[in-house]
């Protein structure tokens, strides 16, 4: 299951009951936390998240409505006794003020934190489930947006086609991983014929705070779920533009020209309390769109 439950979906004040940027994107027993706004622990203890069980954490920049709850986390998993190694990805900036908070506390860390300052593009975490990459979106400062893809799914053995075409069970891993089988006679039956796809690899990209700008929907094309932040509503586009962010019929051009399944819509400015009307304004550019609520839990595909 690939899935993204919602800790914080407003913008830098917490206001009507809603807190800033957090989110933990789920991969099977995984778990990773994307952006770390004040309030994120009381958020985890809310909405049941186990955060021992997060390994990764990527912070997109260092407003901070994005990651003043980081110290705080970091902090509890040393009173907790953690003993896995944590891996945070994030502007380089950040290295030098946790070392601060934490010189200043006379304190280390009694973990493994392996510190992966964001420099350029590309692929950030790899194995064989799933692969994170970073990509530049445009706000005021340095800025970050993250796309988690499932691996590709090994192909599924039709037992019926193999037991036909005389496959010995122990050619199925072979099967699975694509390759054709060689009869006794020394035929060639091709692999597709032999097995069908394995399930849909799913995907999930959160753009983080940006202006409206064209190239992102390059780096989330085809994407299953998208989350792209709608700070304010289209009449508010100056505005909007002017503090490096994007309005609610923005996002959804963004989801349109990048063919995304679906679209969430966050980091909403306090100066609203209902957020119906941020979903009416973007169905009209992109119908399949939701606004994202705290404690809710989307899937991907």
């Amino acid at each position: 299951m690939l899935a993204v439950t919602i800790l914080g979906n407003n913008s830098a004040l917490p206001m009507h009951e809603r807190h800033p940027t957090a989110q933990v994107v789920t991969d099977g027993e995984r778990l990773f936390l994307v952006d770390c706004g004040e309030g994120t622990q009381i958020q985890m203890i809310r909405y049941k998240i186990r955060r021992s069980r997060i390994g990764h954490i990527f912070i997109s920049h260092l407003h901070g409505d994005h990651y003043y709850g980081l110290i705080g986390l970091l902090n509890s998993y040393n009173l907790s006794g953690r003993t896995e190694p944590l891996h945070l990805y994030a502007p380089p900036e950040l290295q030098p003020i946790l070392d601060l908070q934490m010189e200043a506390a006379a304190s280390d860390f009694a973990f493994p934190l392996h510190f992966h300052p964001l420099a350029e593009a590309g692929i950030l975490f790899q194995d064989t489930r799933i692969t994170v990459s970073a990509f530049r979106v445009r706000h005021g400062i340095p800025c970050w947006g993250f796309l988690f893809r499932e691996q590709a799914k090994p192909r599924k053995v039709d037992p019926d086609k193999a037991f036909e075409a005389g496959v010995p069970p122990e050619f199925f891993p072979s099967l699975k991983a694509g390759e054709d089988f060689i009869d006794s006679s020394g035929h060639r039956i091709a692999n597709e014929l032999l097995t069908r796809p394995g399930p849909r690899a799913r995907s999930y990209a959160y753009c983080a705070d940006t202006l409206y700008h064209e190239p992102i929907a390059y780096h989330v094309q085809g994407v299953d779920l998208v989350y792209h932040e709608a700070t304010y509503l289209d009449d508010q586009r100056q505005k909007a533009a002017a503090r490096h962010h994007s309005t609610a019929l923005q996002a959804a051009r963004i989801a349109r020209l990048a063919g995304a399944g679906r679209l969430l819509l966050g980091h909403f400015s306090s100066r609203y309390e209902e957020l119906d009307v941020f979903r009416e304004e973007a169905s009209a550019e992109f119908p399949q769109v939701e606004v994202c609520r705290e404690g809710a839990t989307y899937l991907a595909g």
